[in-house]
């Protein structure tokens, strides 16, 4: 049987793997995730997972890695986690109106197989105007710290959003399953392997 395993503690990822009918199970990576001195939100995604996928590889060589993370980028700076609420609604109110370009990356990597695919999926989202209400009013109904963006598109966050533009629809959650399938069926892994 093949061992998979999603290097992530994200539930919203959890169950959008589920989706590929593959049994899986989940490890959380002990990475720091500071991104490098002019590093580009493309290059910081694709690196970071990478070394999720590496350092979880460790523990398990003979085991396909699934490692993932994304990043945003907004008038060329690093968008960052929220980690209160004062800083989410700060972030909100200077993203509200504009476009935003986020990079979400998937690595595959197989340690003693010596396989390492890796895609970043780039799209941008725009926010609608928000009022300082409507940020309140989103922050105390939904915990949206700890998100890229200030937001968790997967739930009431969407409703934030005027449009999203991107080629792969799960890749906003983080975890960009057209791609991750193309990679899954290269190395002949098909649903409940």
């Amino acid at each position: 049987m093949t061992s998979i395993i999603l290097a992530s503690s994200s539930p919203y990822r959890k169950e959008l793997l589920k989706r590929l009918q593959i049994k899986f199970e989940t490890k959380s990576p002990d990475i720091d995730e500071s991104k490098l001195r002019n590093e580009n939100g493309y290059d910081a995604s694709k690196r970071l997972a990478r070394q999720k996928a590496i350092s979880i590889s460790k523990e398990y060589p003979n085991a396909y890695i699934i490692g993932c993370d994304q990043t945003a980028i907004f008038k060329k700076n690093h968008i960052e986690k929220s980690k209160d609420i004062l800083s989410a609604a700060n972030q909100l109110k200077v993203l509200s109106g504009n476009k935003v370009n986020f990079y979400s990356a998937l690595c595959l990597y197989h340690d003693n197989k010596n396989i390492c695919l890796e895609d970043v999926v780039e799209f941008d989202v725009k926010y609608r105007k928000l009022t300082s209400k409507d940020i309140q009013s989103y922050l105390k109904k939904e915990n949206a710290l700890n998100c890229v963006g200030g937001i968790k598109s997967e739930g009431l966050g969407i409703s934030l959003l005027s449009e999203i533009n991107s080629t792969d629809p799960t890749s906003i959650i983080g975890l960009p399953l057209i791609s991750l399938s193309k990679m899954l069926v290269s190395c002949k892994i098909t649903p409940n392997d």
